[in-house]
């Protein structure tokens, strides 16, 4: 048989196709973990508040007039 396309291919030619792109999806798998950053220190990722928190105000609602209601 002609194994010029994929429809006339015989049966070791679309086994070597799966072969190779499952190789390749791995070795992509693989340098992608490898190449993600690791964290220094676990504590640093922990979020620490140094100064006071600050809270919010009373509601105000602004009418069309321009004067302010406090409710």
């Amino acid at each position: 048989m002609s194994n010029a396309s994929l429809r006339t291919a015989d049966q070791t030619t679309h086994l070597k196709i799966v072969v190779v792109s499952l190789i390749a999806s791995v070795a992509v798998m693989v340098v992608c973990i490898t190449a993600r950053p690791l964290p220094e220190d676990v504590t640093t990722a922990r979020a620490q508040t140094v100064e006071p928190v600050v809270k919010a105000a009373k509601p105000v609602a602004i009418s069309h007039s321009g004067v302010t209601v406090i409710r």
